[in-house]
């Protein structure tokens, strides 16, 4: 057992290879850290149960069982000690277990020493992250006090204390960047950048520069050296927005540097390690994308080792009251005017609409009748919304223009989902609706629709 330094961490390598165990040792107590070593589960399950660790560095396979054995030992009695595990080359079936049992991040065999330290610096840095405040840069930028939320909440709490990949899934303007956001905020690598990359957005031909970078003189136009998003993302996290969008070709250049944790520019002969959190979403359903040959499913084990599901907002019952308020004391707030009140006639109305668009249909709304209202008050003729909520036919007393509304929240909804897949593109939105930019725009007008 090596000598304890005053004040230093204490980390517990388990490893029936002895000639790596010491490898592993010697290269921890250079960064100043106090090393007990193991050289079996039950030894260091013993160990685990007896001392108190920031960190357990355990092999996968071993002569007397698995370091998963390791990893549910620490669940099951709550101790806070991440844990990651050392895999055989390219067995990524391992590594996925390892991290959907709750492994805070793997290593592959033969183990860079760089990417241990990068790995190490990133675990223990866990308990000394900054405390996430309540407010625009944490997870409380998720607002609510409903069962559905507080679940959410809850996840994502625990999903910031690991490195596992997520999959945000949900319904088009759900929130799916805020939850990510909110991950990254309480993470670790809260102190570097969070990047955000919608998938479907970017031309096919230039996916791979963009996500990679590329070297001066790689192509015509390229006059200088470029990083991409993976470099831009380097500590921090990467979020894939509308990931079941990416082309087959760029999926297989994806799992590559999601394997190997290493890029290639474009033009460059060599490769260069790059350290990010992986987060991915689409509102697709991700495993019928496979099941259609669109998405491959060696891509979609790798990105889908934890799943967090975005509730709809018509589900959220009292909580659209409170987000509808929030989001209207913003609007009117960047608008330079006070903050007018809902009668009860709008908060009735918002209660009982469906929300096909959800809190991004929401504040396009409630934009749209802070400009209609008195100033004072916002009632239910300002919201201009069909208050049956889930019966957008009406019903036949509603007379004449029923039709016209249903086809006005149909086109409505399109055009909102062709602007998520753009990152709020007008011009590529246009083009994957098949319409003008000039149509887009007016009827992005005529339905009230924010530019």
């Amino acid at each position: 057992m090596a000598k304890k330094s005053r004040g230093a961490k204490r980390i517990l390598v388990v490893d029936d290879e002895r000639d790596l165990a010491e490898l592993l040792e010697l290269t921890l107590l250079k960064m100043g850290l106090e090393v007990d070593k193991a050289h079996s589960v039950s030894e260091g399950r013993a160990l685990l149960d007896a001392h108190r660790y920031d960190l357990c560095l355990t092999d996968m396979r071993m002569t007397d069982g698995e370091g998963l054995e390791l990893i549910r030992h620490i669940q099951a009695r709550k101790m806070d000690v991440p844990a990651a595990v050392i895999t055989a080359y390219g067995s990524t079936e391992n590594a996925v277990a390892a991290l959907k049992a709750g492994a805070f991040d793997y290593l592959a065999k033969p183990v860079s020493l760089d990417q241990l330290r990068t790995l190490v610096k990133s675990a223990l840095r866990i308990d000394d992250a900054p405390a996430v405040q309540e407010g625009a840069q944490g997870a409380r930028m998720l607002l609510g006090e409903s069962a559905p939320i507080h679940q959410v909440l809850d996840l994502i709490d625990k999903l910031a204390r690991s490195q596992a990949p997520v999959y945000i899934t949900g319904e088009s303007g759900s929130g799916k960047e805020r939850a990510a956001r909110a991950i990254h905020a309480k993470s670790s690598r809260v102190e570097k950048d969070f990047v955000a990359v919608n998938c479907g957005a970017i031309p096919e031909n230039l996916m791979e520069s963009e996500f990679f970078g590329y070297k001066k003189g790689a192509f015509t136009g390229a006059n200088e050296d470029r990083d991409g998003f993976f470099q831009a993302a380097s500590g921090g996290t990467l979020f894939l927005d509308e990931v079941a969008d990416l082309p087959l070709a760029m999926q297989v250049k994806l799992l590559r540097a999601i394997q190997e944790r290493k890029v290639r520019k474009v033009g460059s002969t060599i490769e260069e390690a790059v350290d990010v959190r992986l987060i991915s979403a689409t509102h697709q359903n991700l495993a019928k994308c496979v099941e259609a040959a669109r998405f491959r499913q060696d891509l979609y084990y790798r990105i889908n080792v934890i799943e967090l599901k975005m509730p709809p907002l018509r589900e959220l019952g009292s909580d659209i009251e409170l987000i509808a308020r929030h989001v209207l004391a913003r609007l009117a707030h960047q608008n330079g005017m006070d903050e007018p009140e809902f009668d009860a006639g709008a908060l009735t109305a918002l209660l009982h609409y469906d929300f096909p668009g959800n809190v991004r249909e929401l504040e396009n709304m409630l934009e749209r009748a802070l400009a209609l209202s008195d100033g004072a008050t916002i009632c239910q003729d300002d919201l201009q919304l069909n208050p049956a909520g889930s019966e957008p036919l009406g019903s036949a007393a509603d007379g004449v223009g029923t039709l016209q509304d249903y086809l006005d929240r149909v086109e409505k909804q399109a055009i909102l989902e062709a602007l998520e897949k753009t990152g709020g593109n007008r011009t590529q939105a246009a083009k994957l609706l098949g319409v003008t930019f000039r149509s887009m725009r007016y009827r992005m007008e005529r339905l009230g629709m924010k530019e």
